[in-house]
């Protein structure tokens, strides 16, 4: 394995901090699922928890060093789901959370963090506006601003994953959503250390490609927009550090199009009985665009998230 950030002994070190709702989410086979696509599908299913993302294994990490320290406040970007974990970690250890986000981020998401008590501003543009304006408030009130991927304790929460996956029955690959990192970089270096067979793939929409075209040339690719539904993992600047831990630990990144990502939510919901937002679909977009790869072999599938809001989902899930 290549130089990484990680630490695998940190990583276990984190399952005892990390309160138990959000580990040892449910992980089994999906008969229907798998006929459909032609090969074994298992879905671990990160979703089974009170912010419904794996992001508040990250959140718990961060916000539990904040509280050791006697920090009171604390900031982040987000495009909805790492604010829901963030202000849910901070809430129960007594430390102010403000969120900021696009304007555009679901509904859903911002009502969540809401409702969690966190403070919500909201920004014009995407998501990498809202990490300047987060950056900005750190500064002004002099409060940790914590940013996803690259604060290692985010990675290393999301590698709890790994180490569950890596417990669990035989498999040959992981499709992993890629955004910023976290979850990719996290998962897949605690497999290429525990189960180094699995091929560990990495998939993010065409029309947000930037950590994936970056993956391909080994260095930092940037784009100027975005245009997909996966919110999610619509980022435009790749983080330099966070580029090189997954260039250590993942064998492929891919780009799929809308067409399947909405496919994978249909499947999800009329195979699995899953609702998921468009990120957690990713895997399954994957392999109905590239069938014989994955055909005959057993996958596992992280669903990552699964807050939506009704109206878009309702459009998107009609064939």
């Amino acid at each position: 394995m290549g130089d990484t950030r990680l630490d695998l002994v940190r990583i276990r070190a984190a399952r005892q901090v990390i309160d138990p709702l959000f580990l040892d989410t449910p992980l089994y086979t999906c008969g229907p699922l798998g006929r459909t696509l032609g090969c074994t599908v298992s879905v671990k299913l990160e979703t089974a928890n009170p912010v419904r993302s794996f992001k508040a294994r990250g959140t718990e990490l961060v916000t539990s060093l904040l509280a050791e320290r006697g920090a009171t406040g604390v900031v982040c970007a987000s495009a909805g789901n790492l604010g829901q974990a963030l202000a849910w970690s901070a809430g129960r250890r007594g430390i102010r959370a403000t969120v900021v986000a696009s304007r555009r981020a679901p509904t859903a998401k911002l009502d969540g963090i809401r409702a969690l008590c966190a403070e919500l501003e909201l920004v014009d543009g995407d998501i990498e506006d809202a990490r300047e304006r987060a950056a900005a408030i750190a500064r002004q009130r002099e409060i940790r601003l914590v940013e996803d991927s690259l604060d290692i304790e985010t990675c290393e929460g999301a590698a709890t994953i790994g180490l569950e996956l890596a417990a669990g029955p035989p498999f040959d690959a992981v499709l992993i959503a890629l955004g910023g990192g976290a979850m990719a970089t996290g998962v897949g270096h605690v497999l290429k250390a525990l189960r180094p067979g699995a091929e560990v793939v990495c998939v993010q929409p065409a029309g947000a490609p930037a950590m994936t075209r970056s993956w391909h040339a080994r260095q930092v690719v940037t784009t100027e927009s975005i245009d997909t539904i996966a919110d999610g993992v619509a980022g435009r600047h790749p983080i330099p550090e966070v580029l090189d831990d997954l260039l250590a630990v993942a064998d492929d990144a891919v780009l799929v199009e809308e067409r399947s990502i909405l496919a994978g939510m249909r499947h999800l919901l009329d195979l699995a009985g899953l609702v998921v937002e468009p990120s957690a679909a990713l895997g399954v977009a994957a392999v109905l665009e590239d069938p014989a790869r994955f055909a005959g072999r057993h996958v596992v599938t992280v669903i990552c998230g699964s807050n939506v809001d009704p109206l878009p989902y309702r459009g998107w899930i009609r064939p």
